[in-house]
């Protein structure tokens, strides 16, 4: 049979497409299974780009593939995670491109209780590993803080306590952020409550608080399960602010507690580990006081006796002054007559000098240094005589090593000299020149051995067609005249004869 002669119609069948197909078994299976509740095991999950939730729901024997759109996986109770076991509801479809069917997931829920705490055990371990519990990281508490900011709902019993709490023991500014406490939305406010109040400048509008509480009444592992989230749990340990958790009564537990500064067993005992009690405050206070009005009246006390105990052992004023008085006066008694004394020291050395100096003496003296310049004058002549015959005798010594013989020697040795040193530069630009000839050579050597020349020597030719080289046989057909370039000359197709080079013998044309 041909494969390209058309199919008889010898069959009653009917024909379906494959959409038609696909699209009949997506109809049968979304009726049959419209809404589905399934449980099994999390398999593998994948967040996509654009926020789809993958995963697979899998038992002993089977793979069901699940998935959840970006709108449907903000709605989600819990979020599936690896391991999990859950039951997820949604409704049974198909995916035509794949041939494949899956489980649309509309909400998913743990197994029971056992499979909570196993996801909760799972996941504080993974968080400790990383040192958010860590209890080197926990900052202490303001003892006495000026604002408090409250992160719970506005409109339960948990405010309500804490604001009578702090207004019995030290009313403070407290700013409440209102957030739900338990559902699908409640680990998202919470975070953004934390973050929030971190944000806030100090002097700004709104006082930025320098204590935080998160509070929540008691409730089952289900209701405080918002508590147990990893954005929670991160946006606590991250708080610049002290923080305290207060999320349930005494025995509940959630992973907030550990990220916390403080973990307040119920609301109220938050609210009474912020603040401490005004009136025990105060009364402490009073007693710090008396007790520093005691010892610093004791302390005086104690100053003053030790003064006057000094004061007796020291000697008296008048005592002390007796002996420099006695010797002061002394002094004033004999500062006259050392003055007298003095005085007349001093005038008769004046007479002294004065009588050394008369006009004769001085007279005689100035004839005496005049004596003394005259001799030095003659002997000054003299001097100079001897210098002027030395430097005469020392000219004519050097006037006979320049005579004429003595120069035409001197002028004869440095001619040599200066012939010997243009032979040796003429030598050495020769050798240069030589050398510099020799590297040209072979640099041209070289250029021939490189150039296309030589190529066409082994047996290749150029082909030029209207002047222009040719490489393809289109460009040859186009060419009105074709030139061929040999070792030993040019042939020229079609025209007149090329220009031969100047060595090679005519060839003449091919025409």
């Amino acid at each position: 049979m041909d494969l390209f002669e058309e199919p008889q119609p010898d069959s009653n069948s009917p024909e379906f497409s494959v959409s038609e197909i696909s699209g009949a078994i997506k109809r049968a299976i979304e009726g049959e299974f419209g809404h589905v509740r399934v449980r099994g095991e999390v398999g593998r999950v994948v967040l996509s780009r654009l926020g789809h939730l993958y995963f697979d729901l899998k038992d002993d024997r089977n793979v069901l593939a699940s998935v959840s759109w970006k709108g449907q996986v903000d709605r989600l109770t819990h979020r599936p995670e690896e391991g999990m076991e859950v039951v997820a509801t949604g409704r049974l479809t198909t995916f035509g491109p794949q041939s494949k069917y899956q489980l649309n997931v509309e909400d998913v829920v743990p197994a029971g209780a056992g499979a909570l705490m196993a996801m909760l055990e799972k996941r504080k371990a993974a968080l400790a590993a990383e040192g958010l519990f860590d209890p080197a990281r926990k900052r202490p508490l303001p003892y006495l803080p000026e604002v408090i900011g409250v992160i719970t709902s506005p409109t339960g019993a948990v405010i309500r306590d804490i604001l009578h709490r702090l207004r019995d023991r030290f009313p403070r500014k407290v700013l409440v952020w209102p957030v739900a406490v338990q559902g699908a939305a409640c680990a998202a406010d919470v975070v953004r409550a934390i973050e929030g109040f971190n944000a806030l400048r100090p002097g700004g509008a709104l006082p930025r608080p320098d204590l935080l509480i998160v509070a929540r009444g008691g409730g089952s592992i289900e209701d405080l399960w918002g508590f147990n989230e990893e954005a929670v749990v991160r946006a606590a340990a991250a708080s610049q602010i002290p923080l305290i958790s207060a999320v349930g009564h005494e025995t509940d537990t959630t992973l907030i507690d550990h990220a916390a500064d403080m973990r307040a067993p119920t609301p109220t005992a938050a609210a009474e580990l912020a603040v401490p009690v005004r009136a025990d405050l105060v009364a402490h206070v009073d007693k710090l006081q008396a007790r520093l009005s005691r010892s610093v009246a004791l302390a005086l006390g104690t100053r003053d006796q030790r003064l006057r105990d000094v004061s007796r052992a020291m000697p008296r004023r008048d005592a002390l002054l007796e002996t420099p008085r006695q010797r002061l006066d002394n002094w004033a008694e004999r500062l006259p007559s050392a003055l007298r004394a003095a005085t007349g020291q001093k005038r008769l050395r004046l007479l002294e000098a004065a009588g050394s100096l008369r006009p004769g003496l001085l007279r005689r003296m100035t004839r005496t240094d005049l004596d003394r310049v005259a001799a030095l004058a003659g002997r000054m002549d003299l001097g100079l005589k001897r210098v002027l015959r030395d430097r005469q005798q020392e000219l004519g010594a050097a006037a006979r090593l320049l005579r004429p013989a003595r120069l035409a020697d001197a002028i004869g040795r440095g001619a040599e000299r200066q012939a010997n040193l243009l032979r040796r530069l003429s030598e050495r630009a020769r050798r240069q020149q030589a050398e510099r000839a020799d590297r040209l050579a072979a640099l041209d050597r070289m250029r021939l051995s490189l150039g296309y020349m030589a190529t066409l020597e082994r047996g290749y030719a150029v082909v030029r067609g209207d002047g222009a080289v040719v490489t393809t046989t289109a460009g040859a057909r186009g060419a009105t005249e074709i030139e061929i370039q040999f070792a030993d000359g040019r042939l020229t197709l079609g025209g007149k004869p090329a220009r031969k080079s100047k060595d090679a013998p005519d060839q003449g044309s091919l025409f």
